[in-house]
């Protein structure tokens, strides 16, 4: 029996586990948290990423314990309406749950906590995926690339303040991202253009911040997010950062995925759902004998479409926090929504059966 270790528990390294699990590999996942996280703020499921978990029977457990993702209205910080950027057939599911989903489709056993790895304990395994995070240990080990600093401060949090539909706003240096949940509560992320050196690595202290209150720089855009943002729980605050392209997501016996492997800015909100693809991939790829070969079909598959993807992303970052020629941006934005594709199949970013099939 083929064996593999998996270093980080998160989304990714799961999916990779439950993959090669039910393809008959033995699977020891690390995971240097102490227990599994108990808060989170909601992730979009796109179809291609219920797809993928379908295909790990785990797919309708998911839509049990997440809500129909609603259409996303887009306006500007006047409640004027810029647009609406179709969800069909998507979900929001919160991370925690998620999670347990996957868990609950390995046997006891599979999961260490409070187990750090790196490639110094990966002992004799045949394969080893990296899905230890942005700040991955792994991928240091292997090409010595950090994240990196994109120039904005933002803001996660969770309020009571019900939102039926959600929706983004859009304002001059500074975006907002309202995200219903299945509770009742709703998730927002808050954006706004920082003052430091946005080529500085994740090492490099970061310069004065423009503001340490997220609510201050929205207090006079439109309902309900002043009060939104003022009356939140489980609030964090962070740089977003990317990650430079690799060269390779492959390098011997050793695969990266997820954020490892393409961090990328929050914009387009895929984080969640290209780290299931890619752990699907992997796995349905190392269904092959030869191993040295199915990790590079892998590579093949996975690296160019989720560059591509962190490039977009971090482009529409750079947009959203613009603080010049917002009128035009909005204008542009505008057109953009009018024109965007298919309400069948709003995310042009579709998994391709052959890419399932290796």
């Amino acid at each position: 029996m083929r064996s593999a270790l998996v270093i980080g528990g998160g989304i990714g390294g799961l999916t990779a586990a439950v993959g090669l699990h039910r393809t008959g590999w033995r699977v020891d996942v690390r995971e240097r948290g102490s227990d599994p996280p108990s808060t989170g703020t909601g992730l979009c499921l796109p179809p291609e990423a219920l797809r993928a978990l379908d295909s790990l029977g785990v797919g309708d457990k998911t839509r049990r314990t997440a809500l129909r993702h609603p259409d996303v209205p887009v306006r500007r910080p006047d409640g004027t309406a810029l647009g609406v950027l179709g969800a069909a057939g998507a979900y929001l599911a919160t991370r925690p749950e998620l999670l347990r989903v996957l868990a609950s489709a390995l046997p006891p056993g599979t999961i260490r906590f409070s187990s750090p790895a790196d490639l110094s304990t990966a002992g004799d395994f045949d394969v080893v995926i990296g899905a230890d995070g942005v700040h991955s240990g792994v991928r240091g080990a292997l090409f010595g690339t950090g994240v990196r600093r994109v120039g904005a401060v933002a803001w996660w949090g969770t309020s009571a303040v019900p939102v039926p539909v959600g929706g983004e706003t859009w304002g001059r240096g500074a975006k907002v991202r309202l995200t219903p949940r299945a509770d009742g509560r709703t998730d927002w992320h808050a954006l706004v253009a920082d003052r430091h050196d946005p080529s500085a690595d994740e090492h490099t202290p970061a310069a004065p911040r423009t503001t340490d209150d997220p609510a201050r720089p929205f207090a006079d855009w439109h309902d309900p997010i002043p009060r939104l943002l003022a009356e939140s729980t489980d609030l964090s605050r962070h740089d977003p950062l990317h990650l430079p392209p690799l060269p390779t997501y492959v390098r011997g016996r050793v695969a990266l995925l997820g954020d490892a492997a393409h961090a990328a800015t929050p914009d387009l909100g895929r984080g969640a759902c290209e780290a299931i693809v890619d752990g699907v991939v992997l796995a349905t790829c190392l269904t092959a004998p030869d191993t040295g070969a199915a990790l590079r079909a892998y590579d093949r598959a996975r690296r160019r479409r989720t560059q591509r993807l962190a490039f977009l992303s971090r482009r529409l970052n750079a947009l959203a926090t613009t603080g010049r020629a917002t009128a035009l941006r909005d204008t542009a934005l505008r057109v953009a929504l009018a024109l965007r594709p298919h309400p069948e199949r709003p995310w042009s970013h579709d998994l391709e059966p052959d890419e399932l099939a290796g």
